[in-house]
């Protein structure tokens, strides 16, 4: 498969015409306190269904912290339904939690990959450096967690 946003695009569009996409709500304003005790709020949850030929659980966390320029929490929060398109259909791309830090306005990803492989691949994307062209210099971090 292909690391191209606009292939990505399609594909997440071909999921969504097939059901594969969900978005639940069940988890909308839970908080998860990460390792280092900094807590975030989720305010986004995407799933989508892996295909029957690969295993049912995902094989990497990739987790991402950055923070915006340029742009106030709620704001980044409605603008991040565009880019989210060109990732969900990634190789690999399994679930994704959006969450922010309301104390400092720090958004953090938890992204779900079928393999370690594909997290990589996800870091060295399009989408990593969209994102670090729009975030604060120096505010991005990431770490891959193996399962």
């Amino acid at each position: 498969m292909s690391l191209n946003p606009f292939v990505s695009a399609v594909i997440a569009f071909i999921y969504a015409l097939k059901g594969r996409l969900h978005f639940p709500k069940e988890r909308i304003g839970d908080t998860v306190v990460m390792d280092d005790g900094v807590r975030f709020t989720i305010f986004r949850q995407v799933i989508v269904d892996p295909e029957k030929s690969r295993s049912r659980s995902p094989g990497a966390t990739f987790i991402v912290r950055f923070h915006v320029a340029g742009m106030k929490p709620e704001q980044n929060k409605k603008f991040s339904w565009i880019p989210m398109f060109f990732i969900l259909g990634l190789p690999g791309f399994r679930s994704k939690l959006w969450t922010l830090d309301e104390s400092t306005g720090d958004f953090q990803g938890i992204y779900e990959w079928d393999t370690v492989k594909d997290a990589e691949n996800y870091a060295g994307s399009f989408a990593m450096r969209f994102m670090t062209g729009r975030s604060t210099p120096g505010s991005v971090s990431y770490r891959i967690i193996p399962k």
